[in-house]
């Protein structure tokens, strides 16, 4: 017979968010990247044999579940920490406890939401556990592994990128509450559009609202307005094609390329007020000074790297301002995709002719019996030449001569097409 405080806590009344967790990988929504058949780690559980893991994305998106249905599923003990919760006396605790575990024959999956919390120094504590199998880590993320974790616990897991749940999966949890309730939600079709909007990718926020507007909306479809009255928030005006986070990053980086400085700066104010993450505004404008940029001006890619380092020792007053002056200069600044044309096609050679030789001047001698070979053989000192250039061709014999990198006629490589064009006048007037 149930006791009674567990008769109880059965009875208490419990989320809609928390009533809806599934029961399987499968139900899962949005992820089935990685957990359908074909998934990594939905073959892991197929297997009945889990990695330890990190589980990198956005709030809301499923990663305490995952962690439960993979104990589930593999037959461990599910153990449940938080970085913001838990201190170094609860972790050997945790431990020792799962040490036991094993003694007895049963492993133990920890689960360690906001790890990236954890010092380096505690992270450093996990190692041991984790080397011998007493857990089975699946920490939990919202910040960049590659910044906030230790090398030494990532070159102990595999990194899962979650995706925030789009729309379609945001949809299909509301049709999930509809039927488990037994009524449609009351919202009129823009209204129900705005919610979705207004989640951002969170399927427990969009839930937690579907409950709210349950409880409080009446029979009567709401609109918009009405919306907004019932959730007591100001609701985002809806527009598929702009409001959305990746789409206002798209709005910018393209206004950055397309010199628009004033767009580039509004796109930018936007994210801000919307309460974007500053760093997700800095790594893109790093990305537009390599990618769009380049060596039309080679400063670029410092007004980025400082704007970055500005807004981390100042803060966001003075941050912001660091922030629109890189945006500003980058708008402004010429244009060049040269570099990334360049890369794309020596990548693509470098892939055909990998096991090629290069040729014997380019490579050292410093045998007898490499000299004897012909390593080094016709090598020419460019700095003993009177213009500092050999004019010898370091590509391989059987690969010939390739141009990857054609510099544009504006800003910085206007010089830069200058100096190779003289270069390679050198080159045929040696030959």
């Amino acid at each position: 017979m149930m006791s009674t405080p567990s008769l109880l806590a059965a009875q208490a009344p419990r989320p809609l968010a928390d009533r809806l967790r599934p029961t399987r990988l499968s139900e899962v929504a949005g992820q089935d990247h990685l957990l359908g058949p074909d998934g990594p780690i939905g073959r892991m559980a197929e297997a009945r044999a889990l990695t330890s893991m990190i589980l990198w994305g956005p709030p809301g998106c499923g990663k305490t579940t995952i962690a439960r249905l993979l104990a589930q599923a593999t037959d461990l003990r599910f153990e449940s920490i938080s970085a913001l919760q838990t201190g170094v006396a609860d972790l050997r605790k945790v431990f020792e406890a799962a040490r036991q575990r094993r003694d007895g024959g049963q492993g133990t999956l920890l689960f360690c939401d906001e790890i990236h919390h954890f010092n380096r120094n505690v992270q450093d504590s996990f190692l041991p556990y984790l080397e011998d199998g007493t857990v089975t880590l699946v920490g939990a993320t919202t910040e960049n592994p590659s910044f906030e974790l230790n090398a030494a616990i990532l070159s102990r897991v595999q990194v899962f990128v979650l995706r925030r749940l789009d729309e379609a999966a945001l949809d299909a949890l509301l049709a999930r509450a509809e039927e488990h309730v037994g009524r449609p939600l009351p919202l009129q079709p823009e209204a129900r559009s705005a919610l979705l909007a207004m989640a951002d990718g969170d399927g427990r926020f969009v839930l937690n609202m579907a409950e709210q507007i349950y409880a409080l909306g009446g029979e009567e479809p709401l609109d918009n307005a009405a919306l907004g009255r019932v959730l007591q928030r100001r609701l985002p005006s809806y527009d598929k094609s702009g409001d959305g986070h990746y789409n206002l990053l798209s709005a910018f980086h393209k206004s950055l390329r397309a010199s628009d400085a004033n767009a580039a700066l509004y796109w930018m104010c936007r994210m801000l007020a919307a309460g974007e993450d500053w760093r997700t505004i800095a790594r893109r404008m790093l990305c537009v000074a390599n990618e769009d940029v380049g060596l039309a001006d080679p400063n670029a890619i410092l007004q980025a790297t400082a704007a970055w380092e500005t807004y981390e020792r100042l803060g966001a007053a003075e941050g912001e301002r660091a922030l629109a002056q890189a945006c500003l200069y980058l708008a402004t600044a010429p244009k060049s995709n040269a570099v990334e044309v360049a890369l794309g096609e020596a990548r693509k050679l470098a892939r055909m002719t990998g096991s090629v030789m290069p040729p014997m001047h380019a490579v050292n001698a410093p045998t007898k019996m490499m000299a004897e070979l012909g390593y080094k053989q016709g090598y020419i000192y460019d700095h003993d030449t009177p213009e500092g250039f050999s004019g010898l061709d370091y590509f391989p014999e059987s690969v010939g001569r390739h141009e990857f990198y054609r510099p544009v006629e504006r800003g910085f490589e206007r010089d830069i097409r200058k100096r190779l064009d003289y270069w390679a006048g050198l080159r045929r007037r040696r030959k």
